[in-house]
């Protein structure tokens, strides 16, 4: 992936913190390779392991035809795990930012969606996700509020865990935070 395009530029408010200006609407950022989105996922954990936190950064997605949205990482977890992405895929174009928000959206779909407790496993070694889960979180598009939409997602891991080549888990490890 390119480290930057005209989609993204990256600019520092007084504070020190990274703006992102973004010139899409958040659900009109790409889909992302499910490898990508697990690479992310393993990189998170081994940030929060090594106690690598990160530091705050907004989002201010400015499409041509509407409103500014603005969407702040605060959250110490949630600038861990964007940190990791930063460190692996960059921020500084709209792939690297689809991979970020599918990560946060992944994270608050395992924490939140009892419906999803089968699709994935968390253990010492770290977590392991269905194919099918990791596959419509990464290919799905996000909300206009920067997420995942769940009954989307539920609905892609019906259909998806109904094939055959569609069983089994893809190794992930899980970033810091219990689900």
């Amino acid at each position: 992936m390119p480290s930057t395009d005209r989609t993204v530029a990256v600019r520092q408010d007084p504070n020190g913190v990274a703006l992102y200006l973004i010139g899409v609407a958040p659900d009109q950022l790409p889909p992302v390779r499910a490898r990508d989105l697990a690479a992310a996922w393993d990189a998170a954990r081994s940030a929060a392991l090594d106690d690598e936190w990160g530091a705050a950064r907004l989002f201010r997605f400015a499409p041509p035809d509407s409103a500014a949205f603005d969407f702040a990482l605060v959250d110490a977890d949630a600038c861990c795990w964007t940190q990791a992405v930063a460190a692996t895929q960059g921020l500084g174009h709209a792939y690297g930012i689809s991979v970020c928000l599918r990560l946060l959206g992944l994270v608050h779909l395992l924490a939140d969606a009892a419906w999803a407790r089968p699709l994935f496993s968390i253990g010492r070694d770290g977590t392991r996700i269905a194919p099918a889960l990791l596959a419509a979180v990464a290919l799905l598009r996000l909300t206009t509020d920067a997420r995942l939409d769940q009954a989307a997602v539920r609905t892609a891991c019906r259909a998806n865990l109904s094939l055959p080549s569609r069983t089994g888990y893809q190794n992930a490890s899980h970033p810091g935070a219990t689900p």
